[in-house]
């Protein structure tokens, strides 16, 4: 699924990156706001290649993502924005993960980001509702993450139109009241640093989106992970305190002694908030595993 208006200049590149991925099961709508630009001709030179498309106006970035996911029967879902690159084998990469991981329902790669079509950063970042439920919730790429329409549909089944700008945000804190986000150690697409990024021009706009979607999170969430929050609320506390400590007397911890005793006093709070790993290799073999929960410096 692609939404755009406007972005030309980058939209070719954008289709071929879906369509060259030669996935025999691809569904594929393209949903375009009205561009002025030659965007409808290039939507025109891969339309036999394209499910459907349309271009008219709409009501913003949600909308247009409902109007295509409204029209879409697959099991696997994802959507990847107009400016934006999935990278040549993401897509049978994904299926075999869903494939071999029945019990997985969402997944994100690693942050990558392109510029002229070429990488110039990758970010190994691990997220979890804590993480978001404590501030701590930049950025789950949303190129990168693809999901289960069973997860889709427990979640509500539609993107939600009253967010403007973190409509991404506000759909993974409604997948997190349901399931763990899975981690693939592996670039399966790359964010476009240009001039005209959304995020960047109205990046005060999406804080205040997220804080609202955040504290939606927070007040449907069980006892369970309530309690756990008050917990990690109070170490990450303590843990500043410590750092404050350590910087006055000029120290470096090269660990942090709260980990190593929530280890030991909170073993259950400690799995609870790992972050869950699939990891292959080169002999076509997988591993499950975690990256243990970290309150950092």
């Amino acid at each position: 699924m692609t939404p755009s208006f406007n972005q030309g200049q980058f939209l070719e590149y954008t289709l071929k990156s879906v369509l060259d991925q030669n996935y025999p099961n691809l569904e594929y709508f393209v949903i375009d706001g009205g561009s002025t630009d030659n965007s409808v001709e290039i939507i025109k030179k891969y339309s036999d290649k394209i499910t459907d498309w349309v271009s008219e106006k709409d009501k913003g970035h949600g909308n247009a993502l409902n109007k295509g996911f409204r029209g879409s029967t697959g099991e696997i879902m994802a959507w990847i924005n107009s400016d934006d690159l999935y990278f040549p084998g993401t897509f049978r990469f994904v299926a075999e993960v869903f494939n071999r991981f029945p019990h997985v329902n969402w997944i994100v790669g690693l942050n990558s980001f392109i510029r002229n079509s070429s990488v110039f950063r990758v970010e190994k970042i691990y997220k979890n509702k804590y993480d978001y439920m404590l501030g701590d919730f930049k950025w789950i790429q949303q190129e990168s993450v693809f999901w289960r329409r069973s997860l889709w549909e427990k979640a509500g089944g539609n993107i939600n139109e009253d967010y403007k700008f973190m409509i991404d945000g506000e759909l993974w804190c409604r997948f997190f009241k349901y399931d763990k986000l899975y981690h693939v150690n592996t670039i399966l697409a790359g964010y476009r640093a240009h001039d005209t990024n959304r995020a960047s021009a109205f990046y005060n706009e999406c804080l205040v989106e997220m804080d609202k979607a955040i504290n939606t999170l927070k007040e449907d969430s069980d006892q369970k992970v309530k309690a756990n929050l008050r917990k990690l609320r109070v170490l990450t506390g303590v843990n500043l305190v410590l750092r404050y400590k350590a910087k006055k007397r000029s120290r470096l911890f090269e660990f942090s002694p709260i980990n190593a005793i929530s280890k030991i006093a909170l073993p259950n709070l400690v799995k609870e908030c790992a972050y869950p790993i699939l990891t292959p290799d080169r002999f076509g073999n997988w591993n499950e595993s975690v990256v243990p929960y970290f309150l950092g410096y």
